[in-house]
């Protein structure tokens, strides 16, 4: 049986992380090592993961560097063969999801799997604001805009080792560096799960205004950039226009 690393990073996160905490806890599947890394949250958060520490595996609070220092923390002190992220305002759909991530993983021998995400209302999360489906993957797709919701993306610990972690010259788009890293680049093994696997709440950094969705299209052509990889000219355009697509698949 696949030993399956879930990593959720926590900062001030008291209102929605019991929920996120509980939707990973209470997974069918039977082989989930779950990691914890909190950036010394001065709320309520520390208080909520203490009382369900004896469910998690690994738990650290300390100051770190940013969201994806945190990831990268969590990516070593995973053990797992697999290994996944699900953030303080996400939770998972159902009680078999990483029963369903872990046998695709082993029907497939894929090096990677990715699903679909519908995107919530903060408050209301029945509400669907925005459906994300991935469809399957062809290579030469992320030329045309194309990329996996990161929340959604499952990788084998060795691809880390071999291909590298989170680049943290990054603020916002480093989960897209790195999948452009992992996929298009050096071509792991994809296999889709073609259902909806997490909930996110809406609000996410790199979308809050026009400021930020340009910033964030400035990292993701540094991210084709430090890869030696060139983009079409139209590349960077169709990646957001692909987002407001998604708003018409509620």
């Amino acid at each position: 049986m696949l030993k399956v690393s879930i990593i959720t990073i926590t900062y001030n996160s008291e209102l929605t992380l019991a929920e996120t905490l509980d939707s990973v806890i209470n997974q069918s599947y039977q082989n989930i090592e779950y990691i914890v890394v909190d950036g010394k949250s001065t709320d309520r958060t520390l208080s909520i993961i203490q009382s369900r520490k004896n469910k998690i595996s690994k738990i650290i609070s300390e100051k770190d560097n940013g969201l994806y220092d945190a990831l990268n923390k969590g990516i070593a002190m995973a053990t797992g063969d697999i290994i996944g992220f699900l953030h303080s305002d996400d939770f998972y759909t159902h009680t078999q999801v990483i029963e369903h991530v872990a046998s695709a993983f082993e029907n497939s021998k894929a090096d990677a799997l990715y699903a679909d995400l519908w995107y919530v209302d903060r408050e209301q999360t029945d509400k669907v604001i925005r459906t994300w489906t991935s469809g399957n993957y062809k290579h030469g797709q992320f030329l045309n805009g194309w990329m996996p919701p990161h929340p959604t993306f499952f990788v084998k610990k060795e691809c880390y080792q071999k291909y590298g972690v989170f680049n943290l010259d990054f603020v916002s788009a480093a989960d897209y560096e790195l999948m452009l890293r992992f996929i298009h680049k050096y071509r792991i093994k994809l296999v889709y799960l073609p259902e909806v696997i997490v909930k996110m709440r809406v609000g996410g950094k790199s979308n809050i205004s026009l400021k930020n969705r340009w910033k964030a299209n400035q990292e993701d052509r540094k991210a084709w950039k430090i890869n030696q990889i060139k983009p079409y000219f139209y590349t960077l355009y169709l990646k957001p226009l692909r987002k407001l697509i998604q708003f018409l698949k509620k």
